[in-house]
């Protein structure tokens, strides 16, 4: 505090938390575990770097943000201005048991009062160059939801006026879509339904043109013979482990990667008494689904992984197996490129 009663935080340490939305921001300004200053401002980086540097002059600054659909844009630009700052998980923030007020203000403090206190841990941060090569692969995943809902709006329609076949249950093609769609009677229902179906048509060319680009990206991408190399896991899968998590560097050890991959089950723990539940889902959906479907797939063709699938599946049943063979699948991949060695396969001679 100088002469004139007014604290000085040259050289000290001063936390932000930072609510984000589309249209504003709302930044706390936290020391020593107070609250000092609070403001709404414009979804700005500069702004929020210019609130510190006016209120917080020479401030050793550190800030956070919960991660959503802002990115990383703002951490980057808080980085560039020398102010560190982490982006958290939503659900690693803690809550007050009974407290069910939720307020812009309430988060921007609770986020830097945690963060003051040294309890948000910050999640791994993509390059830009990292994020950009996700766009191809999560875009394709983007259309063919569209083009599922298009189909099933398609055959919901038919079934609607009675013209879907009665015990026809195998997926809807095209083909056969449009040979239905062209006895349609009814003008409003055949304009609705070859509106569905343009959309349709004009998804599954986009879908081509994005695999295309997709594999140009792979034949560029040196960690994709390593994934490949591994049982279950094919060219779409590949993009989606190589693109989300590179060479696996970034992850000091297993149950780090296990965490961010949303395969770490849950722990309730009580005295001496340990007991693990199902997966805690607070890692990437896109990334759990993905290992899901290679570890069915691998089982078919290794020995090895069949063998523990079918051990722990009598233990625990089918769905925590299928999850445990998940994680130990890309535990395998981390500890390829760990070694910088090659995925050793026990093949299915019965296969």
């Amino acid at each position: 505090m100088n002469n004139d009663g007014i604290i000085s935080y040259e050289g000290k340490k001063v936390s932000f938390g930072i609510d984000v939305h589309r249209g504003f921001f709302v930044i706390s300004g936290v020391y020593e575990g107070e609250l000092v200053k609070r403001c709404r401002t414009k979804p700005s980086g500069e702004v929020i770097v210019g609130f510190i540097r006016k209120f917080f002059p020479g401030c050793i600054a550190q800030s956070c943000y919960e991660a959503g659909f802002s990115g990383f844009w703002l951490h980057r630009h808080l980085e560039r201005a020398g102010i560190r700052n982490i982006v958290v998980n939503p659900a690693s923030v803690e809550v007050e048991a009974g407290n069910r007020v939720k307020t812009d203000k309430r988060d921007s403090l609770k986020l830097a009062q945690q963060l003051d206190a040294n309890r948000l841990r910050g999640i791994f941060i993509p390059s830009e160059s990292q994020e950009n090569s996700r766009l191809l692969i999560r875009t394709r995943e983007q259309l063919v939801r569209a083009r599922t809902r298009a189909r099933i709006q398609i055959r919901m329609k038919l079934h609607q006026f009675g013209l879907f076949p009665v015990g026809h249950s195998k997926v809807l093609t095209t083909k056969f879509a449009r040979q239905l769609i062209d006895h349609v009677e009814q003008a409003e229902l055949k304009i609705s339904l070859n509106s569905l179906f343009s959309q349709w048509e004009h998804l599954n060319q986009e879908i081509k043109n994005l695999e295309k680009e997709l594999r140009k990206q792979a034949d560029n991408d040196r960690l994709e013979a390593t994934y490949r190399s591994v049982p279950g896991i094919g060219a779409l899968i590949a993009r989606v482990l190589a693109t989300e998590l590179g060479d696996m560097s970034q992850f000091p050890n297993e149950r780090a990667l296990f965490s961010y991959t949303g395969l770490t089950p849950c722990e309730y723990s009580s005295g001496d008494n340990v007991r693990r539940g199902r997966i805690s889902r607070q890692g990437s959906s896109r990334l759990r689904h993905a290992l899901t479907e290679a570890a069915w797939r691998a089982i078919r063709k290794d020995v090895s992984l069949k063998n523990d699938f079918e051990r722990i599946a009598n233990r625990r049943g089918k769905k925590r197996a299928i999850v445990a063979i998940g994680r130990k699948l890309i535990g395998r991949v981390r500890a390829v490129f760990k070694t910088r060695g090659v995925y050793q396969i026990e093949y299915n001679n019965a296969a």
